[in-house]
C-alpha cells in the first residue's frame, strides 16, 4: 500500500445538524432537531427573558482536512433564537484536502435569529473552506459575529502557510444583499502583514447587522468603538451595518466586540463567559 492510498484510509469526521424553530402562542419553540455525527446540540435553559438558546458542539474537538460540518437553520415567522458554539472551533494541520463547513441560516417573516459562535482558530497548516448562507423574509433580523484567529500569541503559534477562504451570501426576499469572501492562500505570514489585509494582526471580526433600524444604530457603534484596541470600522447602507476589526490576539477583539453585540442584540451567550 502507497503512503497516498494510507491516507485514504484515515478516518474522517463528519456531522450535520438541522434545526427549525417555530412561534406558537408567543413563544418559540423547536419544532425539528436532527443530529448526526460529530455534529450535536445542547439546549441550556434560557435567561430570564432571553430568546431560546442552541450551543452547537463537535465533539470531534477539531477539524482537519477531508472533516465535513454541515448546519441547517430555519426559523419560522416570529420566531427568535440564540445560536452559539460550546468552544472555539480548531482547524488543524491539513494534509491535501480541505475542511469543509457549510452554514445555511433562514428566517421567515418577523424571524429573529443572533449567530454568535465563537472563534474559529487556524493552527500552521490548515486548510478550511466554510460558507455561509443566509436568506431573510420581509421584516426579520439578523445579528452575526464571525471571527478568525490565525495562531493563539498566548502560546507562541504561528501561521505561516495554509489555506483559508470564508465566504458568506445574505439575500432579503431572495435577493442579493450582501457578499463577501475572505481568501487566503500558500504564504499566511506574509499576507497578513500586509497592510491591505491584517497589517501583522492575528485576530479578525466581522459584525453584520441586518435590521430595519440598521442605519440608526450606526452613531451608537461609531462610538462603542472610540475606545476600542482594535483597529475598527463600521458602516451602514440599504438596512445593514457592517462592523470589521482586527487586533493583535483574539482576546482583545472580543473585549472590543462584546459590547457592540450586548447593544445590538441584547445580550451574549452565557458559554462565552464560562
Amino acid at each position: 500500500m502507497t503512503v497516498l492510498q494510507a491516507r485514504s484510509w484515515l478516518p474522517r469526521t463528519e456531522g450535520s445538524a438541522r434545526l427549525e424553530f417555530i412561534c406558537r402562542d408567543g413563544r418559540t419553540h423547536l419544532h425539528v432537531l436532527h443530529q448526526k455525527g460529530a455534529a450535536r446540540v445542547r439546549f441550556p435553559n434560557p435567561a430570564e427573558g432571553g430568546p431560546l438558546e442552541a450551543v452547537l458542539l463537535n465533539t470531534a474537538g477539531g477539524l482537519t482536512g477531508g472533516d465535513r460540518i454541515d448546519l441547517d437553520v430555519r426559523l419560522g415567522t416570529g420566531a427568535a433564537a440564540m445560536l452559539t458554539t460550546a468552544a472555539a472551533e480548531k482547524i488543524y494541520r491539513a494534509r491535501e484536502a480541505k475542511t469543509a463547513i457549510a452554514i445555511e441560516l433562514r428566517l421567515g417573516v418577523g424571524a429573529n435569529l443572533n449567530w454568535l459562535p465563537q472563534a474559529t482558530i487556524l493552527f500552521d497548516g490548515a486548510r478550511l473552506e466554510r460558507r455561509t448562507e443566509v436568506d431573510l423574509a420581509d421584516q426579520a433580523r439578523f445579528l452575526a459575529v464571525e471571527m478568525l484567529i490565525f495562531g493563539r500569541q498566548a502560546m507562541g503559534e504561528e501561521v505561516r502557510q495554509g489555506y483559508c477562504c470564508d465566504a458568506w451570501r445574505i439575500r432579503r426576499e431572495g435577493t442579493l444583499v450582501f457578499a463577501d469572501t475572505f481568501r487566503l492562500s500558500g504564504g499566511i505570514a506574509a499576507a497578513l502583514a500586509r497592510p491591505a489585509t491584517l497589517s501583522g494582526a492575528r485576530a479578525a471580526a466581522m459584525i453584520i447587522y441586518v435590521a430595519a433600524d440598521a442605519a440608526s444604530r450606526l452613531d451608537l457603534v461609531r462610538s462603542l468603538l472610540a475606545g476600542a484596541e482594535s483597529l475598527a470600522g463600521a458602516s451602514a447602507w440599504n438596512g445593514l451595518l457592517v462592523v470589521r476589526a482586527i487586533a493583535p490576539d483574539g482576546r482583545i477583539l472580543q473585549d472590543d466586540i462584546a459590547p457592540l453585540l450586548r447593544a445590538l442584540g441584547g445580550r451574549l451567550p452565557r458559554v462565552w463567559h464560562c
